[in-house]
Formats: structure tokens, sequence, C-alpha cells
């Protein structure tokens, strides 16, 4: 990158590789809809504690928007990336292709 460009930003919140790989699996998902827990930690190869670690942590963020309900006698929780989510991922896929562009010192 040259002198006048600075090098983007990546959101540490994003940046790290197990909340990526969790912003990555909701942001497929259509706009509204939501994963359940249980899925997303099979889909992730993640134990539950580490899962619930990295939610909680994007929650804080305000980019997941956890839903706890039942079905039938069964809790269950969902996870679902909000608007802001989205916007932050886009801007942090932006940023990564702005690196991966300029790699090399071009």
């Amino acid at each position: 990158m040259s002198a006048e460009q600075p090098l983007p930003e990546l959101d540490p919140v994003i940046h790290a590789q197990a909340r990526l790989r969790v912003v990555a699996a909701l942001n497929v998902l259509p706009e509204g809809d939501e994963m359940a827990f249980n899925s997303m930690k099979e889909l992730l190869g993640m134990t539950a504690g580490n899962l619930s670690v990295h939610l909680t942590k994007l929650e804080d963020a305000g980019y997941v928007r956890i839903i706890k309900t039942h079905r039938g006698r069964t809790p269950v929780t969902y996870a679902a990336l909000t608007k802001r989510g989205r916007l932050a991922f886009e801007d942090y896929t932006k940023a990564i292709r702005a690196l991966l562009d300029n790699a090399g010192g071009v």
C-alpha cells in the first residue's frame, strides 16, 4: 500500500477466528433468519462453552441477537446476525479484500 493510503482497520470483534466463522455462518442465512445453537455448534465443530463465549462477545458488540425459547419442554437457543452485524461483516470483508489486493507493495 502507498504511504498515502493507510492500512484498512480490521474489526477486532470479528477478526478472532472463531467469531469470524460464527459471523460467516450466520451471514449466509437470509436476513431475519436464525440458527439453532446446537446446529451451529456441529457445523463449526466448536464446543458448547467455546461457542457460547464467542456468541456473547458478538452479542455484546450488537452483531448477534440471541433468542432463548422452548420447543415443547426443551430449551432452545437461536442466534441471528443483526443488521449491524451484517454491516460489520461487509466492512470486514471489504477491508480484507483491500489488504489482499494491495499485498506485495503494489
